[in-house]
């Protein structure tokens, strides 16, 4: 038998080309021009699942004929892989491009913006689902899917969307392996294991990046104008109803850790924009205020030092305990004694300061400043400026009108209520002398115009009053619930005072809060009610993580990273340089080091143990194995010399092929291989 396959006596018989299964593993089959690529069904379905999960979010936000759209484009190109019908030809998928890009353009007004470009981006999406012909043509979907989680981070960064969305990029990796191994086998399945994996191995780089990369005070490019349109907090302006329906809301506004013992809670008035300029029906900022705060007395009384993290509000001013004394960093105190800030808050915002509650404010007040206090329109408003005519004809000093104005409201039967009625003609006269029913801006707005109209200096604050106290955290939480308006009264020699007529009608406003002040039928937000059941424990107990997520992710700016720097020891540039690039270079040398260790530990490979003894057989039989040659060449080789083994091992090539590149080989594959492997006859 040996001479036989060593001397060649005929004309060899070529066996049949064998197929390379790496090839048949890696790449995908030639297509026609509009047929759809044939995708395994669980590929297919993970797929479109994730895609759904990751629209899930934005189909809350989006038109609801764009989520349709997209959720009919998406069924469509499901039916057409499955089927093996063809693909919708080039002009019909232009034409529905330019519909529904017309139509976002009906609705949006632009294709530039968070909204219209969020809705383009799922559109697109879609629509290449239609056009599934290679390869690069799925993983265009899978990189889109990518830039769609992305998108879902402008709108909410909150540790449930983060978890959800770490989710969805799991999801896509495993499918994104899954297309690179094996796109068009039958048994190609995502590979969620693998996945986890490769983003556990990923998450200390993650980590340290996020430590040590120098953070920048805003972002790295500007957002769209609508990119926060959906967030809520007070507003720049003040009309009748505005603050009572921003009470409805249980958003928590900004959270505070005081250094010390809690201040009292009549203290707890936390400032906010002023408000000035008024036409009768609104008040608003005025631009003049911007001007610098002059030196004044910030009284003797001790200094209540605190820390407030606060959420993204997208105006220039920053909430203070009322009144601050000094600025944080990149702010300053202006002359109306707001926080006001160079760009406006787009983010989470954590910043240090002191207040003192009894400072005085300046005692001398220049005649055009006064003027501005004293501005009203002059025909708005006639019962309530004939009211303030008669505190001035009794010859009452500017002390004794304040005195007359809190006896108007003490005495006469107003009622705290957030459903006022609605004011049809002159809201102010209206609310004084008719309905009497308002909540704290009716107050707060009529209380000034009854000054101002008897020539006292006064003006509008908002801003919030008290919070909850969450002892799981030992932080103060405050929320857009804890919304309060209220008045400032300007006396010579004595300044700005503080007065809140909402005290004088519903002290309970004051001592309790929101909840304890309005009657049980008014739609006040759970958390205001101040229960004490265990789901509000619990409610505080997730309150407290937040409060750290916010912390230590969303609120690390470069104060807090100069903090944790310092604490490290790398204060200046060079050294956080050379600790980045020793702790990135570490972690990849253990990840080097453990790889090759898993690689070690490895199992040794059966297939290719019988493959090196089916080939150290034929070596004494005289034909040698090429360092070159792969398994289907060498088996190619062996039928020319050897016409007698070319079945056997062209089984037993196609046998080792198949368990080595093939995603989940057989075992039945195995068990043929070592039969084949021990009927090879050693010489």
């Amino acid at each position: 038998m040996a001479c036989a396959c060593l001397i060649r006596k005929s004309r060899p018989v070529k066996a049949p080309p064998l197929p390379s299964m790496s090839e048949n593993a890696c790449l995908m089959p030639r297509m026609t021009r509009n047929q759809a690529m044939a995708l395994p069904q669980p590929l297919l379905l993970a797929l479109l699942l994730t895609l759904a999960a990751i629209l899930l979010p934005h189909a809350l936000r989006l038109p609801a004929w764009i989520t349709a759209a997209a959720l009919g484009l998406g069924l469509w190109g499901y039916y057409l892989n499955r089927s093996g019908r063809r693909l919708p030809a080039g002009w019909l998928r232009g034409a529905l491009t330019v519909g529904i890009g017309t139509g976002i353009v009906i609705h949006h007004g632009t294709f530039i913006g968070l909204q219209a470009g969020t809705a383009l981006l799922v559109v697109m999406t879609a629509l290449k689902l239609l056009e599934l012909r290679r390869r690069r043509d799925l993983l265009v979907v899978l990189y889109l899917g990518y830039f769609l989680i992305l998108t879902q981070f402008f709108h909410s960064q909150s540790i449930p969307s983060a978890l959800y969305l770490l989710a969805a990029v799991w999801a896509m990796t495993a499918i994104l392996i899954a297309v690179q191994q094996a796109p068009a086998t039958a048994t190609a399945q995502p590979q969620f294991r693998l996945a986890a994996g490769l983003l556990a191995q990923a998450l200390p780089i993650m980590v340290v990046l996020f430590i040590l990369f120098p953070r920048l005070p805003g972002p790295l490019w500007a957002l769209p104008d609508d990119a926060h349109s959906g967030i809520t907090g007070l507003s720049e302006t003040m009309t009748p109803g505005a603050i009572s329906e921003l009470t409805r809301s249980d958003a928590v506004a900004f959270r505070v850790e005081f250094d010390g013992a809690l201040p009292r809670r009549d203290q707890l008035y936390w400032r906010g924009p002023v408000l000035t300029a008024y036409d009768g029906y609104t008040w608003r900022r005025d631009s003049a205020a911007e001007t610098p705060l002059p030196i004044y007395d910030i009284g003797t009384d001790t200094a209540i030092d605190y820390t407030i993290v606060l959420q993204p509000h997208t105006h220039n001013w920053l909430i203070s305990l009322d009144r601050p004394i000094t600025a944080p960093s990149r702010s300053r105190l202006n002359r109306e004694l707001e926080l006001v800030t160079a760009s406006p808050v787009y983010d989470s915002r954590r910043y240090s300061l002191s207040s003192r509650a009894s400072n005085t404010l300046p005692a001398a007040l220049p005649p055009d400043q006064r003027q501005r206090y004293l501005q009203l329109p002059p025909d708005r408003h006639p019962k309530a400026q004939a009211q303030a005519q008669e505190w001035v004809a009794a010859d009452k000093s500017e002390e004794e009108i304040l005195e007359a104005a809190v006896r108007f409201f003490s005495t006469r039967p107003f009622t705290y209520t957030m459903n006022p009625p609605r004011m049809q003609r002159d809201a102010v006269d209206e609310f004084l002398f008719e309905t009497q029913r308002g909540f704290c801006e009716h107050y707060a707005s009529a209380f000034v115009v009854l000054l101002r109209a008897a020539g006292v200096p006064a003006r509008v604050v908002t801003g919030y009053m008290g919070g909850e106290f969450n002892n799981v955290g030992d932080y103060m939480i405050v929320r857009q619930s804890d919304a309060h308006a209220w008045a400032e009264v300007w006396l010579p020699e004595r300044g700005w005072l503080r007065a809140d007529p909402t005290g004088l009608v519903a002290p309970q406003r004051i001592e309790l809060g929101l909840g304890g002040a309005v009657a049980d039928t008014e739609p006040v937000p759970r958390m205001a009610r101040g229960d004490n059941s265990w789901g509000r424990q619990l409610r505080l107990y997730w309150d407290a993580v937040n409060q750290r997520w916010d912390y230590w992710v969303l609120g690390y700016g470069p104060e807090l990273q100069q903090q944790v720097l310092a604490r490290l020891g790398l204060v200046d540039s060079k050294r956080m340089a050379t600790a980045l690039i020793v702790a990135v270079a570490t972690l990849l040398c253990l990840l080097s080091l453990f790889l090759l260790w898993e690689t070690r530990r490895a199992p040794p490979d059966e297939a290719s143990a019988l493959f090196q003894r089916f080939c150290r057989k034929l070596a004494r039989q005289g034909i040698v194995r090429q360092p070159h040659e792969t398994a289907t060449g060498f088996a190619r080789r062996v039928a020319d010399e050897c016409p007698e083994l070319a079945a056997k091992a062209e089984l037993i090539a196609t046998l080792y092929t198949r368990l080595r590149y093939e995603p989940t080989p057989r075992e039945q594959w195995l068990q043929r291989l070592r039969e084949a492997v021990a009927t090879v006859p050693p010489r």
